[in-house]
């Protein structure tokens, strides 16, 4: 089960450097290139943390790093437009400070990664939840590098 006593839920979204960027400007999050199916999952209080594995999607350089945390603010998704072809689905989300770390050192204290040599292979589910021990492992690296100085996500 991934859910706290609260009821309070956990959040992985694999996205593109550049989509987390766009995403932290605007104050929503994405999934699935902009479908709507797994957005309707996440409620308000839960908390994200996104992976990114390249800059952007077609041609990016490689990133594979946990790159910013955030609250879920919306209640139900809603369509953006973006250009007549490209209406895709978000969800308001708050972001918070926090730096960018690597994934790689971190796949070890992950239960959600069956194996290691294969690390990346969870992360093609694009949105999933993980367990909130597994949560709290990544945001810990993320606002201790912080903490030490480390740079954080532009907002």
């Amino acid at each position: 089960m991934n859910d706290s006593p609260s009821g309070q839920r956990f959040w992985i979204n694999t996205v593109t450097l550049d989509h987390v960027e766009a995403a932290i400007e605007g104050g929503f999050t994405q999934a699935e290139h902009g479908a709507g199916n797994r957005l309707r999952q996440p409620r308000p209080g839960d908390e994200m943390i996104f992976y990114s594995p390249r800059t952007s999607l077609r041609g990016g350089k490689p990133v594979r790093q946990f790159t910013a945390w955030a609250t879920i603010t919306g209640e139900k998704p809603y369509q953006a437009y973006v250009s007549d072809d490209f209406r895709p689905w978000r969800l308001a989300a708050s972001f918070h400070e926090c730096a960018r770390v690597d994934a790689k050192p971190l796949v070890g204290q992950l239960s959600f990664v069956p194996d290691p040599t294969n690390w990346g292979l969870p992360f093609r589910r694009g949105l999933f939840s993980v367990p909130p021990r597994d949560f709290a492992t990544i945001l810990a690296r993320m606002t201790a590098v912080l903490s030490r100085g480390g740079s954080p996500l532009p907002s």
